[in-house]
């Protein structure tokens, strides 16, 4: 089956206090939205297509021709911004996922699995569900007595209800991501009811899972445990979290394949960083962009390696080095800075 992925990237995030848009801040090494853009160029030859608003010159700016783009002129909700992928994407694919571009921790394989099961299942929508804490902010999903979704009740509605302490105990919540049959989404999404949001009247994007249960058609779940890959960064608060979730992943990752890291929590790998077998970091190393690290070398402590290819058996300690090449058995002595071209 074609696939089609829209991302939703027209929210400000006025929260972040900051002269650019939220999703053009840096996590993990890249500018947030470029993470899941990148994850969903690996899985569909169709271009992405980024739903853009206000401020949208960044974003353009950053994916050039490698997307393809719909404008949101009025900020009308989620809803609203997913319908203005309708005339770019229908009678292109069989399914379309939509997910937010303040989400960069979503994993390939859970895109991917979500669309196998939406095509497993014929669903409307596959939906993407987290097993959450009572504390959290996102929507509770509703069960029927037979175990089928009959809608998402956001936090502030159940909050309102007489059994709001059981509602807020729900474990399984709404990750805000969603597969759908993508004739059935370009049919319906026109169909979404105006409610009355904080900042105005909104249409959201969730009312397509109750527009589905009153058609009889059958929304299907993908439940996943790890919560941090539905972290979204909002704030500068919330990108401080999405930060140590990367710097987490990337630990676990190379743990797991020969490498000794020796204080995780003084280590930052970002995501594109390879190391080789039996390579040692001590703490307060920075291993940044494209760097290569080759087997049996000891990096750090105190130590900066940015878009740096290092050969094996190298040593580097207390050291700057930047877009520079360093051939197997180098030994770089302490505070030394060397940059290409200097």
């Amino acid at each position: 089956m074609s696939l089609a992925i829209v991302i939703l990237a027209a929210g400000q995030g006025s929260r972040m206090l900051s002269k650019k848009q939220k999703i053009l801040h840096e996590v993990g090494g890249k500018p947030m939205v470029q993470h899941l853009f990148d994850t969903a160029v690996s899985l569909t030859p169709i271009p992405p297509v980024l739903i853009i608003g206000k401020g949208r010159d960044g974003v353009q700016q950053l994916f050039g021709g490698r997307a393809q783009y719909a404008v949101q002129q009025k900020p009308l909700g989620t809803g609203h911004a997913a319908q203005m992928a309708t005339p770019v994407l229908v009678g292109v694919s069989d399914q379309v996922i939509i997910a937010y571009a303040d989400m960069p921790l979503l994993q390939r394989e859970t895109l991917q699995k979500m669309a196998d099961l939406q095509a497993e299942t014929e669903a409307a929508v596959a939906m993407l569900s987290v097993m959450g804490s009572p504390d959290s902010t996102f929507g509770r999903v509703i069960r029927d007595e037979n175990g089928r979704v009959t809608n998402i009740l956001e936090v502030a509605q159940a909050a309102r209800e007489p059994n709001a302490a059981e509602l807020l105990a729900i474990r399984e919540q709404n990750a805000g991501v969603y597969c759908f049959n993508a004739d059935w989404l370009w049919q319906n999404i026109a169909h979404l009811p105006l409610r009355q949001a904080r900042n105005g009247p909104e249409y959201y994007l969730t009312d397509m899972i109750e527009l589905a249960v009153q058609q009889g058609e059958l929304v299907a779940t993908a439940v996943i445990d790890d919560v941090t890959e539905c972290l979204g960064a909002g704030t500068r608060a919330e990108m401080v979290a999405v930060e140590k979730a990367f710097r987490q992943r990337a630990t676990n990752r190379w743990l797991a394949q020969g490498v000794t890291i020796v204080d995780p929590d003084s280590t930052y790998i970002d995501p594109d960083v390879t190391i080789g077998q039996d390579t040692v970091i001590w703490p307060n190393s920075y291993l940044q962009g494209q760097t290569a690290v080759g087997a049996d070398c000891i990096i750090g402590p105190n130590t900066i390696l940015r878009n740096t290819a290092v050969g094996d058996n190298c040593r580097i300690e207390q050291a700057v080095v930047e877009g520079v090449a360093l051939v197997a058995g180098t030994a770089v002595a302490p505070f030394t800075v060397m940059k290409n071209g200097e």
